[in-house]
């Protein structure tokens, strides 16, 4: 089911965004419902990772409570990054 939606903008910016979307091809219709679709989509990315990112803490939790958490030094963290980002680096 499409939606309708409405909004309202001085006579001269409806002026303008017409000619530009009309020297795209487009109507400013058109253009409105491409942006919506692309914010829409920026949202369901935004949302998907937040959601992949409340997992993770979750299970980082279960695996503390659970006991199976294996904490390290700051120096030996910064040490296993430091090699890591070599890694990467590397590879280009």
């Amino acid at each position: 089911m499409d939606t309708r939606i409405q909004f309202r903008v001085d006579e001269e910016t409806k002026r303008l965004a017409q000619q530009m979307a009309e020297s795209q091809g487009r109507t400013i219709s058109d253009a409105c419902r491409d942006l919506t679709e692309q914010l829409a989509d920026q949202q369901r990315k935004v949302t998907s990772h937040d959601i992949w990112l409340t997992e993770q803490v979750n299970q980082a939790f279960a695996k503390l409570e659970a006991g199976k958490s294996v904490f390290i030094e700051h120096e030996q963290a910064k040490s296993i990054m430091a090699e890591r980002k070599a890694k990467i680096r590397n590879r280009n």
